[in-house]
């Protein structure tokens, strides 16, 4: 499953904290106080201010410049974001300007995007790519093909081949066909590092046409063979059975819950699978010292998850709640965290529903906390707003969105 970076700001000016009502006239962390009902409009020096402290090293002062940023009306801070990504001086500012300037959906940031690509900052690349995978355009399809023989950058080129997967995901014109002979290259060659992430955004957008490459991957022993069984179950050729069959029998014990998971993914015994997943859990939270098992059936629920499985969903709350020991909660944590970044709408409806609502909620933020991938976490944050201002004032969706608000930081 995918992986994710924090979210981060202060009280430099009174004016801001005022406009924010979240947070303390003497600096120190965010309160959660009760969230605005609607964009709030400051002065164009206290947005300024806001940006320039958007990569301060005080974690409260990050995270109240980004706050006091997104509730800002679109008219207002999409030009100062924009500026702000061109021309400041300071590399990670202009990376979370970025960022939060997809959270407005305003037409005008594909031109930073695009502009983006081409900076030698990493972080402005990452973000970009991430940004064509939600928002495929094919026109940048020949330029993505270039860069994947050119870009190296760690977290760079993960993104780039989701990015190249997302939007080559319909189409049979010559641009796709020269972009699927690369990924399914890619899939034997280079780092395992990278391979993994080309077999797993494969699995994500259902490339068929990667199926006999994934296949063999499967059919090695070592550490890829998660990866490649679970983009199987992806995929949904359900030629793959005999293929996973076979590894149930002979593959490592760690890689069977991705096997289990991969199979419930072809609608094949399903709820057999999910238990055994949930089985894992309790036998490795009694027994100690099984903690790679662990990780893997706690991955293999969120995989099920992200897929609409609701019921794999609620039995990682049901391990992370009440779990003292980190090696215990953070797996559960970390898998919720990427259902509610790949999920959100489903994420929504279990924490609504959850009678430990509170409890639920903290298990989403440790996962964030685990988690890089800053531009879904803007979606997710998006989402989180949009809903909050939509939904009647006393209802209980509402003050989960005012909870989850406090709770993550944003």
């Amino acid at each position: 499953m995918r992986s994710c970076r924090r979210s981060d700001w202060t009280d430099r000016f009174i004016g801001a904290c005022l406009a924010l009502g979240a947070v303390s006239l003497l600096g120190g962390a965010p309160v959660a106080a009760q969230e605005p009902p609607s964009p709030q409009a400051v002065s164009a020096a206290q947005l300024q201010a806001a940006i320039d402290k958007l990569g301060d090293l005080d974690y409260a002062t990050r995270t109240n410049a980004s706050r006091l940023v997104r509730r800002t009306p679109a008219t207002q801070a999409v030009p100062a974001l924009i500026r702000a990504v061109s021309e400041h001086a300071d590399g990670y500012v202009r990376y979370r300007a970025l960022v939060l300037l997809t959270g407005f959906n305003d037409p005008r940031a594909k031109d930073s995007m695009r502009e983006a690509l081409t900076s030698p900052n990493d972080r402005l690349r990452t973000v970009a790519y991430t940004y064509y995978e939600h928002n495929p355009d094919r026109s940048m399809l020949p330029q993505f093909i270039r860069a994947l023989d050119t870009e190296q950058g760690e977290f760079v080129r993960p993104a780039l081949v989701r990015a190249v997967a997302a939007t080559i995901a319909p189409g049979d014109d010559p641009a796709v066909a020269t972009a699927r002979q690369l990924l399914v290259r890619d899939v034997s060659r280079g780092e395992d590092y990278f391979r993994s992430t080309v077999i797993e955004a494969l699995g994500d957008y259902k490339a068929a046409y990667a199926y006999d490459a994934i296949t063999a991957v499967a059919n090695l022993d070592g550490p890829l063979q998660h990866d490649a069984a679970l983009a199987l179950g992806k995929i949904g050729d359900k030629r793959a059975l005999e293929t996973l069959a076979k590894l149930q029998r002979t593959a490592p014990r760690q890689v069977q819950p991705s096997i289990a998971a991969a199979i419930c993914l072809l609608g094949v015994n399903c709820s057999s699978h999910e238990n055994y997943l949930v089985e894992v859990l309790k036998f490795a939270e009694k027994n100690p010292g099984y903690q790679e098992l662990l990780r893997a059936a706690a991955a293999g629920l969120g995989v099920l998850g992200v897929a609409g499985h609701h019921e794999a969903a609620a039995a990682l709350f049901d391990m992370g709640i009440p779990a003292k020991e980190d090696y215990l909660r953070a797996p559960a944590a970390l898998a919720i965290g990427s259902i509610a970044l790949l999920d959100t709408p489903m994420m929504m409806v279990l924490l609504e529903q959850h009678p430990n609502r509170d409890a639920a909620v903290s298990l989403v933020a440790e996962g964030f906390d685990m988690l890089e991938e800053d531009l879904d976490k803007e979606r997710f944050f998006v989402l989180t707003r949009r809903t909050y201002w939509e939904s009647p004032e006393k209802s209980s969706r509402r003050a989960l969105m005012q909870t989850l608000i406090g709770k993550l930081d944003f």
